[in-house]
């Protein structure tokens, strides 16, 4: 098994912490910040722990990179904050900064890759709809959790919570983000499923069950 470090890992690591240290620095708030780069230091921790043991392919290490960026700048401005969707929604004269939303289709988009790599390589699961059905499941299973756990702050915070709910007075704003959660889900699959395949066979020698 080959069990070296490659320079993407090291390199999405260091710039993962760079991004990580910058949204740290005069947050809007500790208490959102905290919140919304939850998943980046639980997730951190355990993909530097399997690194070698179960390497992921390279597409959804930088898949995981790109959306803990996306979460760390929305914890440092806040989803309803982000200043280039403020200035879009000036621009478009759009009702609300829609940040939020690229938020929860990488929410979507992301987790549907990692999950199809580990059914694929940990399960007796093939190619094909059965795959593709239960890998969207799993995202929406994904999504709507992060949606209960918002509406648990909230309960136990009150105000503290707006910032990390972001829903900018829209009361379908947890169905719609959701809905951007199922079609990242989708679009993931469809856009990435022959170059992910690619990948994975160029790791079938360093394959190790979790």
């Amino acid at each position: 098994m080959n069990t070296t470090v490659t320079p993407l890992q090291t390199g999405l690591l260091f710039a993962t912490l760079g991004v990580l240290a910058w949204s740290g620095i005069q947050p809007h708030d500790y208490f959102t910040w905290l919140l919304e780069v939850m998943p980046v230091l639980i997730a951190l921790p355990l993909l530097i722990a399997t690194r070698k043991a179960f390497p992921l392919t390279p597409l959804v290490y930088m898949l995981i990179a790109l959306h803990g960026a996306i979460l760390m700048v929305g914890g440092h401005y806040t989803y309803a904050e982000v200043p280039l969707f403020n200035w879009l929604r000036d621009t478009f004269d759009l009702a609300r900064n829609h940040y939020d939303r690229v938020g929860h289709f990488a929410q979507g988009l992301v987790p549907a890759l990692v999950t199809r790599e580990i059914l694929l390589r940990c399960t007796p699961l093939q190619r094909g709809k059965m795959l593709f059905f239960l890998v969207v499941c799993v995202c929406l299973a994904i999504s709507a959790t992060y949606e209960l756990i918002e509406w648990g702050v909230a309960e136990a915070s009150g105000s503290d919570a707006v910032a990390f709910l972001a829903t900018q007075g829209d009361i379908w704003d947890t169905q719609k983000d959701m809905a951007f959660a199922l079609l990242g889900s989708i679009l993931g699959q469809l856009g990435f499923a022959r170059l992910h395949d690619h990948q994975l066979r160029a790791l079938t020698d360093t394959y190790r069950p979790i």
